[in-house]
């Protein structure tokens, strides 16, 4: 989510155009002690405020943007994810909504439902349906925020997105970023993609975790070298405190691994054994 300070700057910039010479307006006072609420962050007054105005003056040239900030009101109270949702969709639906603020209910949307997809699972739906959205931003914030569902079926079906915006883009942050999401929800996915792309395939990082009682198998990956640095970005936290326990540090590892060809780094946990080399 993006910071709130972002929110109130263009709230800033919005009203005092809007406002000018018309203080009187009964409307527009209202939105002034509204917008003084929400610099204070007292949600729940502005809120009133907001609705006050809503009520009153469905014909007012601020009505769209007092009911943006009523979602945004309602988003900081919890509880009201929902009902923040459900608001922000209406604006979204408006015709004189402002296309950047458009922008921000959308993330604003695949964030609550997000949030509210551990208590009630249809909400992955309001984040599957913008992964069709016209604008990049939405579609591809969408793919990125499914790859955290711990369902990979649901997971998954952000992984056509995610494939296109690594074939497609050129900011390496964002192609980066996907990398990273196709490697939460599925690890093969990525290797079958990116081996496309690599002619040669002499360097490749392995990596293995085997159960310490029945030595399975239970995690195995192989990616070019070349993304080792995304790879050790994706493995878990647990798994790093694991590794900070043992002596090694992200950088420690890169090291070891690269000073001979061949040689195995071995970190032995109280449960499992990881395997990491270059082959």
């Amino acid at each position: 989510m993006r910071k709130i300070a972002v929110i109130l700057l263009l709230l800033l910039v919005f009203a005092s155009f809007s406002l000018q010479g018309y203080a009187e307006d009964p409307d527009k006072e209202l939105f002034q002690e509204a917008k003084i609420y929400l610099f204070d962050k007292k949600w729940k007054d502005a809120q009133e405020k907001l609705e006050e105005l809503l009520r009153k003056y469905p014909e007012s040239r601020l009505y769209s943007l007092a009911l943006f900030y009523k979602a945004k009101c309602l988003q900081e109270q919890r509880g009201k994810e929902e009902e923040a949702l459900r608001v922000y969709e209406d604006y979204t639906r408006l015709e004189d909504r402002n296309k950047n603020l458009a922008e921000e209910a959308e993330i604003s949307i695949i964030d609550l439902a997000y949030e509210l997809y551990n208590n009630k699972k249809s909400f992955s739906q309001e984040i599957e349906k913008r992964l069709s959205s016209p604008n990049k931003v939405i579609k591809y914030y969408a793919a990125v925020k499914l790859s955290y569902i711990k369902d990979k079926k649901v997971a998954s079906k952000g992984i056509p997105v995610l494939k296109r915006i690594i074939d497609v883009e050129k900011d390496d942050e964002l192609r980066d970023r996907a990398r990273i999401a196709l490697l939460r929800i599925d690890p093969d996915a990525l290797q079958e993609f990116e081996e496309e792309r690599y002619e040669r395939r002499a360097v490749i990082f392995k990596i293995r975790v085997y159960e310490k009682e029945t030595d399975r198998t239970k995690f195995s990956l192989n990616i070019p070298w070349a993304l080792v640095d995304l790879v050790f970005g994706a493995i878990p936290e647990e798994e790093k405190t694991l590794i900070k326990g043992k002596g090694y540090d992200l950088n420690r590892i890169r090291d070891e691994l690269t000073s001979e060809r061949g040689y195995v780094l071995m970190i032995e946990g109280e449960k499992i054994i990881i395997k990491m080399w270059i082959d």
